[in-house]
């Protein structure tokens, strides 16, 4: 049996926080870390005040040309190659598959299921809900498009049968 010892084993804390309790840089950290910019310190040269004719002048011109939109609804159908766009492009294809307007790869001929085509469309809308203002123009055209193409197939195709 060995004798206890009522003498506890000392115990070293090293404070390894790289500032002090009043927030300052200790002193074995100042050589590796450099104080950030102050922000403040760094501001914009002032605008000179202009002069009442050259106002005048900048409201008479006429505003820039904004950039041209694509127009054509086949322009307006092409994916933007966006994540969202990627993303909505297979349920658009299941949609027009279910209507028959785009084969099914693993069916040797087009079927028409109205259910799921409706089901589809319902999804694509609550997805153009859900998303309203988040989207550039060019993904809400493709989703826009796309939608209307698909509604109006979709009547036609219910009509027929």
């Amino acid at each position: 049996m060995t004798p206890k010892t009522d003498k506890p084993k000392e115990l070293k804390v090293t404070d390894k926080r790289i500032f002090t309790p009043e927030g300052e840089l200790r002193e074995e950290f100042r050589d590796e870390i450099k104080p950030a910019a102050d922000p403040m310190a760094a501001k914009p040269a002032e605008k000179p005040p202009e002069k009442p004719a050259e106002r005048k002048a900048e409201a008479k011109k006429e505003p820039p040309p904004r950039e041209e939109r694509r127009r054509t609804i086949a322009d307006k159908a092409q994916n933007p190659g966006t994540a969202f766009t990627d993303f909505v492009e297979p349920l658009i294809a299941q949609a027009y598959m279910s209507l028959g307007m785009l084969r099914n790869p693993y069916q040797p001929k087009p079927q028409i299921d109205t259910t799921a085509a409706r089901q589809m469309i319902e999804i694509l809308t609550m997805l153009k809900d859900k998303t309203a203002g988040n989207l550039t123009a060019d993904e809400d055209d493709f989703l826009s498009t796309h939608l209307g193409e698909l509604k109006l197939a979709f009547v036609q195709r219910t009509k027929s049968i």
